[in-house]
């Protein structure tokens, strides 16, 4: 796509895939996976949301551990352990399989590759460590400087102050149609990942490029 110079890229949910937190566990989840990690993840976005708007910033990892213990709590799951075999579990996520591919091709271009993301910068540096691809994505930016979480536009403006790029030579890539939402809103070139093949919702159809998946991206670029 012309213009471009530069990707940001959302980490999680995006690159990496959550469910590699819960999948080691099913076992000791027994039937409550899949509610654990729904659960899990819809208190963690909106204790990002809810500590934007209070004014009140905490760590993406003390959030993400709040969240899960309000989804154990709820499917009344008592086990110190497991908790912390699931947060353990949460800082090494699988990526998933196009994620590397996608970006190699994406490189070879010598398109600038970056993260921005509401994990902190200790989170994120620990994913990429573990990854193949992680010496491809730099700047890997974290909201911790800016004290507020995705979809406030303080968080993409500080994506342009890094790469010191106006806003629309950057391209924005996220599976969350909120963050999309937000980057698009921002003035990014949005790609909406759609893996979960959900219906459109703020009219991404019309202000962003939806792809099935992080496969098709280099094509659409």
């Amino acid at each position: 796509m012309a213009g471009i110079e530069a990707i940001l890229f959302d980490a999680y949910g995006t690159l990496f895939d959550l469910r590699s937190a819960v999948a080691p566990h099913a076992a000791r989840l027994g039937g409550k996976t899949d509610r654990i990690l729904a659960l899990w993840r819809q208190k963690q976005l909106e204790y990002t949301w809810t500590a934007t708007l209070r004014d009140a910033y905490l760590p993406f990892d003390a959030l993400t551990r709040a969240a899960l213990d309000f989804a154990m709590a709820a499917e009344k799951i008592v086990d110190p352990a497991l908790a912390e075999a699931l947060m353990a579990s949460f800082s090494n996520l699988d990526p998933y399989p196009d994620a590397g591919p996608s970006l190699r091709a994406l490189a070879a271009r010598r398109l600038r590759l970056g993260i921005l993301s509401n994990g902190t910068p200790a989170m994120l540096a620990r994913l990429l460590e573990r990854s193949t691809f992680g010496g491809l994505l730099q700047p890997a930016l974290s909201v911790d400087p800016v004290k507020a979480f995705k979809p406030d536009a303080r968080v993409y403006q500080s994506g342009t102050e890094a790469l010191g790029l106006p806003r629309d030579r950057i391209g924005f890539v996220s599976s969350n149609a909120w963050d999309a939402a937000g980057a698009a809103g921002f003035g990014f070139r949005v790609f909406w990942i759609n893996r979960m093949r959900q219906p459109d919702e703020y009219d991404l159809e019309k202000s962003a490029t939806v792809l099935a998946d992080l496969a098709a991206l280099p094509a659409a670029i």
